[in-house]
């Protein structure tokens, strides 16, 4: 392996205990990585690069814990679309990339373990891999009893206001009430639009996956979050009893990461995965390998996309975009052939 990932390793920024080793994926013939699909991300990506670090420096950088230069992870997306037929071929992925297997981060999940199972299994050398989907649901566009929960959009006061000038008044609406608080009425006077009336399992999954497929009966609307109220996540909590809480904006696509609702970056699902993008920044791929019930060796790859409170100092953990379902129950259904643990290598053109 080149010098080049000795220098990385040797200037690792330590913030708890992750590692990360060069080292060759397993051998496998059964390659499930969409190409075309993975350059649409591929490209998304690297257009939410090019508008510089300065535009965002919170995720567009070279990486705090695996530094990987930043034209190198733009000439690996651009190369993905340039050969988009050949990425479902071994020989060739071996011929043009080096490989980085991750390991987790143990450290941070021990005040974890003794509520959160998976977290609890997790084996040394693999990453837990989550995995969200687009929520579909049917809505109301009025109040009615089966459906008494409304997905607020953004309030009044603030949408000529950019990001970075909202934040700067802490006296806005959408800076003053936790979820509970809003759950129970908070904002039902307040000049905040309602975009649709829904129940209270559908409202948590799309706080949760950050997108809501809106069956309204006549037509379909897609909602994605706009922007939230900046209280943390706290993993320690059952989702239903968060106080982060998310304003939405309709879309076209499923979105993934973006600083602010305008410029999110448009994903595909099979290939993003969401991810610590504070700690590793914006736009790595990810290979990950799995066996499936028959012991083959599975190899998908996908791109650090997306992101979430979850995802704060998470150096363990990776949440895969499956599709889009019709609740809970479809989703388990279509996503229990995988796993939960998974060997993860990042992938870098190499020079």
């Amino acid at each position: 392996m080149k010098l080049f990932f000795c220098g990385l390793l040797l200037s690792l920024q330590v913030i708890a205990a992750p590692h990360f080793a060069p080292a060759e994926p397993t051998p496998s013939t059964h390659y499930l990585i969409n190409g075309p699909a993975l350059c649409a991300t591929a490209l998304e990506t690297l257009a939410y690069l090019n508008k510089g670090a300065h535009y965002d420096p919170r995720v567009i950088h070279a990486g705090k814990v695996f530094k990987v230069p930043l034209p190198r992870i733009k000439a690996t997306l651009t190369f993905i679309c340039q050969h988009q037929e050949q990425m479902n071929n071994p020989a060739f992925i071996k011929k043009h990339f080096d490989f980085v297997r991750w390991y987790p981060d143990s450290e941070s999940t021990k005040s974890l373990k003794s509520t959160k199972p998976l977290i609890a299994n997790l084996p040394n050398d693999k990453i837990l891999m989550t995995k969200y989907y687009v929520h579909r649901a049917k809505v109301s566009n009025k109040y009615t009893p089966a459906y008494p929960y409304a997905l607020y959009g953004l309030p009044k006061e603030e949408e000529a206001l950019t990001l970075k000038e909202a934040d700067a008044k802490p006296g806005l609406i959408r800076l003053q009430y936790g979820k509970q608080a809003i759950l129970k009425g908070a904002l039902a006077n307040q000049n905040v639009p309602v975009l649709a009336y829904l129940n209270r399992d559908d409202l948590e999954a799309a706080l949760m996956q950050g997108t809501l497929v809106a069956d309204f009966g006549s037509q379909l609307k897609t909602f994605n979050v706009h922007r939230s109220n900046n209280i943390a996540y706290d993993k320690a909590k059952n989702p239903y009893h968060q106080e982060r809480y998310w304003y939405f904006k309709q879309v076209e696509g499923i979105k993934g990461y973006g600083k602010d609702a305008d410029d999110k970056i448009t994903v595909n699902t099979g290939v993003t995965f969401a991810a610590d993008l504070e700690q590793f920044g914006l736009g790595k791929l990810l290979m990950v390998q799995y066996q499936d019930k028959a012991g083959k060796v599975v190899t998908k790859a996908g791109i650090f996309a997306d992101t979430g409170g979850a995802f704060d100092n998470n150096l363990y953990q990776v949440d895969f975009l499956a599709g889009s379902y019709a609740g809970r129950e479809a989703f388990y259904q279509a996503t229990q052939h995988l796993p939960n643990y998974v060997a993860a290598y990042f992938m870098i053109l190499k020079k």
